[in-house]
């Protein structure tokens, strides 16, 4: 699988959810399949909530990453780009909203499914579907709004 974020150049690939220099953390990857996005996810025992289930707060996690990266993959699509061309398309989150359908399972991997829904100058819209033994358990919409070139560089005294 070509996923996004194993094109994040060094400098942004550091994220908790799905960088893939953090090896503390979920290092997701997210793919195309046709006009959605694809990441499967497999939660440990410890990411519960209450015995059986996953913790709301990592799905919200998921949801964040899997969204930022679909809106990086759309820019470089609506541009005709390889994802590893530069200059380099990355997004932090502007906006999270999550609605947990149902409990989510802790056995067994989750699926998540986004959408781009607006293409608007620096911010894409995404609709995010988490689905367990595919059944959909929670929903997120996410704006990502392009990161600045300076975002994160160290300033000057």
């Amino acid at each position: 699988m070509d996923a996004f974020q194993d094109h994040y150049p060094e400098n942004v690939a550091h994220c908790f959810g799905c960088g893939r220099l953090n090896h503390e953390g979920h290092q997701i990857k997210t793919a195309w399949e046709g006009e959605e996005t694809v990441t499967h996810f497999t939660p440990e025992s410890y990411h519960i909530a209450v015995p059986g289930f996953v913790y709301g707060g990592l799905i919200a996690s998921l949801v964040d990453c899997h969204s930022t990266a679909t809106a990086a993959a759309a820019m470089y699509r609506s541009e005709g780009r390889s994802l590893d061309s530069q200059p380099a398309f990355r997004f932090v989150t502007g906006s999270l909203h999550v609605d947990f359908l149902k409990p989510t399972p802790l056995d067994g991997a989750l699926e998540l499914r986004g959408r781009v829904t607006e293409i608007k100058g620096r911010k894409v819209v995404v609709e995010t579907s988490v689905l367990a033994a595919g059944q959909l358990t929670a929903r997120g919409h996410v704006v990502a709004i392009q990161m600045p070139d300076d975002f994160g560089a160290p300033q000057a005294p």
